[in-house]
């Protein structure tokens, strides 16, 4: 399975290309904190992941995410290699993540009404139609009782030890 899920925040503004044949492409960094600080500095590292989207995942991204925005991407990992031009014995490998999915992880005030993709006065308005609408709920249903005791055993816990820390934890 090949499957990558990523949060992070955009680099750089999103730019919508087009391929010759009209297919629109979109390339992009996410910086991603690592989970962890730094022991010699203090600080927090992040990766910065390159991201491609394609067709209708490019125009949605250029169109509601800048520079900064905080970005959930899901898709997979494609790896390649290409030979450089001026020194025919290099060659240069690739590792990019192919654009699946997308989602708004920011707050709304965070994005702005105007760069986050937050029209309609800040927030998504019901989708226009122009289809009779007189259709009536079904009734409602009570949701089914759960039996009072619970029927999975857990065995004797007492063989677990309980862990205090993770400081001996190599990463």
């Amino acid at each position: 399975m090949n499957k990558v899920i990523l949060m992070g925040r955009l680099t750089a503004d999103p730019e919508l290309r087009q391929t010759q044949s009209g297919i629109a492409s979109c390339r992009f960094t996410i910086a991603v904190n690592r989970r962890f600080v730094d022991k010699n500095s203090g600080e927090r590292q992040a990766d910065f992941i390159t991201c491609v989207a394609w067709r209708q995942q490019a125009e949605f991204i250029t169109r509601y995410f800048n520079k900064g925005s905080m970005i959930c991407v899901e898709g997979n990992l494609r790896t390649g290699s290409y030979q450089d031009k001026n020194h025919s014995d290099v060659t240069h490998y690739t590792t990019e993540v192919f654009v699946d999915n997308v989602e708004f992880t920011g707050s709304k005030s965070e994005s702005g009404t105007n760069g986050g993709g937050y029209q309609n006065n800040g927030g998504y308005g019901a989708p226009q139609n122009n289809y009779n609408n007189n259709y009536s709920a079904p009734p409602q249903q009570a949701a089914p009782q759960q039996p009072a005791n619970d029927s999975m055993s857990y065995g004797n816990l007492s063989d677990f030890e309980e862990i205090l820390s993770d400081g001996d934890v190599p990463f």
